[in-house]
């Protein structure tokens, strides 16, 4: 750009010294030959003549010289500091830096171009605004469908596991109640203490099967509930003081944030079994000892109960197969049931289940009822 102005500013200088020559030659020539004429040769006249043709191209290069640099000068400042400036804006407009500051300077028609480009940034602006508010919503769209693809799984999966929970579960039960009571009675006649000790193992693995078979049972009988206004707070209240009572939370602190007269579209009896299965997780996932934090408020059409835990967290891999039956972290201790179990009790009462991580790293299950 700025060879470009000088080549032209030494073009103009060139064609105004030539101009300002071709104007001055004849009466210059004139001036001199009059001023020949009149002169003495071997004068002083003759040798001030000779100095003035000796300084003529001196002064036309000097002209030249000052034409040029006046000319340089009057075209940066007119056009390419404007030019330069706008180029730098188009430059960073292309790079979608559309905070472009754009200058009023170079003339009229500059500036017609600088506020062009001025309404270009903003139409490209607000196209910005307009695809980020279009792509958080196609977020959204993705994550909602994705969390209705996994409860759909979930369910299909619920519903087959309790089709074939009905067809076996009680077949399985009625042999394990005769287990159960011969056990009894070869525990009370037993003598050696190997003997008992082996009776006590298979009692206890026995029990573990009835575990599984009555939570198959709950998990295939189909949600007969009659929702209803029931007070949250009051209910949570009722399950945090059974669950106290037990071993599981003796050194577990219990913090409750609940709402009060807030009521929601459930049924006390699978409410409370499934805020006690949350709070008895809560602390086997903590190793008994930690905070657990439940409360409970109001957004919109829905009542949320949250129960907040500072365990070690949810893996991905673990939230992914969270509710899916038989699934389980607690190894032999558990039976993979009970999420699922509260879950479609959940699903009953016309609301949801769902897992997410807790503000102080642990895990949270939030519980969405609809208000009353």
């Amino acid at each position: 750009m700025k060879w470009r102005i000088a080549s032209v500013a030494f073009l103009l200088g060139s064609l105004s010294t030539g101009l300002s020559w071709l104007t001055l030659q004849p009466v210059l020539i004139r001036l001199l030959d009059t001023a020949r004429r009149l002169a003495l040769p071997g004068s002083l006249d003759m040798e001030s003549l000779a100095r003035i043709r000796a300084f003529l191209p001196l002064a036309l290069g000097l002209d030249l010289l000052v034409l040029t640099l006046l000319a340089y000068g009057v075209l940066d400042l007119a056009v390419g500091r404007p030019l330069r400036a706008m180029e730098k804006s188009v430059e960073q407009l292309g790079r979608l830096q559309l905070d472009v500051p754009l200058s009023g300077q170079g003339g009229p028609l500059l500036s017609r171009i600088q506020r062009e480009l001025q309404r270009m940034a903003e139409a490209l602006r607000q196209e910005q605004a307009l695809t980020r508010a279009q792509l958080e919503a196609l977020r959204e769209a993705n994550a909602r469908l994705a969390r209705a693809q996994t409860e759909l799984v979930a369910s299909e999966r619920l519903a087959t596991v309790g089709k074939l929970a009905a067809g076996v579960a009680h077949e399985v039960g009625n042999p394990l109640a005769g287990i159960l009571g011969y056990l009894s009675l070869a525990r009370s006649r037993a003598q050696g203490p190997e003997l008992k000790d082996f009776l006590e193992r298979i009692d206890h693995e026995v029990l573990r099967i009835d575990r599984i078979v009555r939570g198959l049972l709950d998990l295939g009988r189909p949600a007969s509930t009659q929702p209803g206004p029931v007070d949250v707070g009051q209910v949570v209240e009722t399950c945090v003081r059974l669950v106290r009572a037990g071993p599981e939370l003796d050194r577990v602190e219990v913090t409750l944030d609940v709402a009060p007269g807030l009521l929601a579209r459930a049924d006390p009896g699978p409410l409370s079994q499934i805020l006690i299965n949350l709070l008895l997780n809560a602390a086997q996932a903590m190793g008994g000892e930690g905070r657990v934090r439940i409360s409970t408020r109001r957004e919109e059409a829905l009542v949320l109960v949250e129960v907040e835990d500072s365990g070690p967290g949810l893996s991905p891999e673990v939230r992914a197969h969270l509710f899916e039956p038989f699934f389980t972290t607690k190894g032999r201790q558990g039976t993979g049931l009970g999420l699922a179990v509260s879950l479609n009790l959940a699903q009953g009462m016309g609301g949801r289940l769902d897992a997410r991580d807790g503000a102080g790293g642990g895990a949270c299950f939030r519980l969405s009822l609809p208000a009353a």
